[in-house]
């Protein structure tokens, strides 16, 4: 039965990531900050399944000593400071944990578990202003400390996998959304949006720049291409995407028409939510995933969208659907 060590495991993509691999036979343990007040919901499911293991990614002891306890044949480091706005107010702490995290455990792998597969979770936001669309080969160019941090974290694991012979590959995922989106981010602050409008407990949704254009697809859809990727010959980088671009402004209309809504009767533009640098198109060339992993996107905006609209709806009603 292989092992697995999940860091950010509470996050959207650590929950899905671990449903799949449970699912595939693994034993999973998850890497969770200890906190006043834990945040489990994604994983409350999953209780009594996967084994919790108390770390940091700012504290290479931690790290050390759950990768000895997990002895993983597999790492997903999907921990970060992943809220593009909080790394303008943070961005040491951003720093810290994006970037110097993967560094120490990579290290922490590389010390006491060399065999494991290690997959770094990387990002679109590395590319940043770059020309559209963007693949492998596309130069970086972050436009903000996540950024920035991301592509520290993405070259420290080339440098490991070229210095030490590590099985050690990145992701590069573009934006991927599910009703686990966390409410801090556009595209579920938009559908929370609208089910709070539908309840009647706001009369309008704030909103920065709705031109920026963003390639999005389906959490689910981009956890089976991490696993993928660890389960080739030999380590490579590649970028996940649809290959299909959409502004927020599409995003916003398609929330409130699948809420029967008029979205300009209730969105006010707030420059208090525009970015001091902003990347305005990112769109993903995934040819390489298709051709290597056999990988390709399964679910339409349109579908992800009418889900979360849905799911939110159903929560403020009282009545979550448990199955998204």
């Amino acid at each position: 039965m292989p092992k697995a060590l999940i860091t950010g495991i509470t996050g959207q993509d650590g929950s899905y990531l671990a449903e799949l691999l449970l699912e595939k036979g693994y034993t999973v343990y998850g890497l969770i900050r200890r906190l006043s007040s834990p945040n489990h919901a994604r994983i409350a499911h999953l209780t009594g399944k996967v084994q919790l293991i108390f770390g940091d990614l700012t504290d290479e002891m931690s790290l050390l000593r759950a990768v000895e306890q997990a002895q993983p044949d597999e790492v997903y480091n999907l921990a970060a400071q992943s809220f593009v706005p909080e790394s303008w107010t943070q961005p040491a702490l951003t720093s810290e944990v994006t970037g110097l995290g993967t560094m120490r455990l990579l290290e922490a792998v590389h010390r006491v578990a060399p065999n494991a597969r290690f997959y770094q979770a990387s990002t679109s936001e590395m590319f940043g202003n770059a020309p559209a669309p963007q693949n492998e080969s596309t130069v970086f160019y972050p436009r903000s400390p996540y950024g920035v941090s991301k592509v520290y974290a993405h070259w420290i694991t080339v440098n490991y996998r070229e210095s030490y012979g590590m099985y050690a590959c990145s992701g590069i995922l573009f934006n991927h959304e599910s009703p686990r989106r966390g409410l801090e981010f556009v595209t579920r602050k938009i559908t929370h949006g609208v089910a709070r409008i539908v309840h009647g407990l706001d009369q309008e949704l704030r909103l920065g720049n709705l031109d920026a254009s963003r390639d999005w697809g389906y959490a689910p859809d981009y956890v089976e291409a991490m696993w993928l990727m660890l389960q080739q010959d030999k380590p490579q980088d590649f970028v996940i995407a649809t290959g299909k671009s959409h502004t927020v402004r599409d995003w916003v209309e398609a929330s409130f028409r699948a809420a029967n809504l008029d979205w300009q009767q209730y969105v006010k533009l707030d420059e208090r939510y525009l970015r001091p640098a902003e990347v305005h198109l990112l769109r993903g060339d995934a040819s390489k995933a298709q051709t290597v992993l056999g990988w390709s996107s399964k679910t339409h905006m349109q579908e992800i969208v009418q889900m979360m609209v849905r799911n939110d709806i159903d929560e403020l009603a009282g009545s979550p659907v448990k199955s998204l």
